[in-house]
């Protein structure tokens, strides 16, 4: 039977580059799950239903509310976003590293749940870098450029209640470490109990022979 894998939670301001990051990383290894969530935001061009979110009306998602087929769910910039609960919870029975990329409030709501979840805030180099990638997009206004950096002022203020921060200077780089992260979090001595108590059974017969 496969280890339990991980719960990866990943956030970052708009325009650091999370979802390069987070794409990068399933191409290279295949330990990892990208849990899909469902929003009430239109989709961006090239965006498909099912691949980049479950694209829902506002009616569709309080009724997925109700229902309790959430993990946590929460608005931003007047939208909706909410994470499917059925999906990760098998993903993660199954040993996969379940990747949540959500908002800070939600992440915060996830580590209420699931304390044994790792969050990873994804930041730029610098303002000045994540101005220029928000700009490099070409697909928003500049009063929206300007507001989401603003937004990304007040998000700054939560980044400390992760448990790291990944400097996303180049997509290698920031790949290499949160899967240097994951690597370590499998180590972690309360993530091997079974390990541990399998060989404590497995060396009683040594201390039994020496009585």
């Amino acid at each position: 039977m496969a280890d339990k894998g991980l719960l990866l939670v990943i956030s970052g301001f708009s325009g650091a580059g999370k979802g390069t990051a987070v794409r990068r990383l399933m191409e290279l290894h295949d330990e990892y799950a990208l849990s899909i969530s469902a929003t009430t935001r239109q989709p961006r061009q090239g965006e498909e239903d099912g691949r980049e979110y479950f694209f829902k009306t506002a009616e569709q998602f309080e009724d997925m509310i109700r229902q309790g087929e959430l993990i946590e769910y929460a608005q931003y910039v007047g939208n909706y976003y909410g994470t499917p609960k059925k999906y990760v919870l098998s993903q993660m029975e199954a040993g996969k590293n379940v990747i949540l990329e959500i908002e800070i409030q939600g992440a915060l709501n996830i580590r209420k749940m699931f304390p044994e979840a790792v969050l990873i805030f994804i930041m730029p180099p610098d303002a000045k870098e994540l101005e220029n990638r928000l700009r490099q997009r070409g697909t928003e206004s500049d009063s929206v450029i300007r507001a989401r950096l603003s937004r990304a002022a007040q998000e700054s203020e939560f980044a400390a209640q992760y448990d790291y921060i990944v400097v996303n200077d180049t997509v290698d780089n920031c790949v290499a470490s949160i899967q240097h992260i994951a690597e370590s979090e499998k180590q972690r001595a309360p993530r091997r109990l079974d390990a541990i108590m399998q060989i404590r059974e497995e060396l009683k017969v040594y201390s039994e022979g020496e009585n």
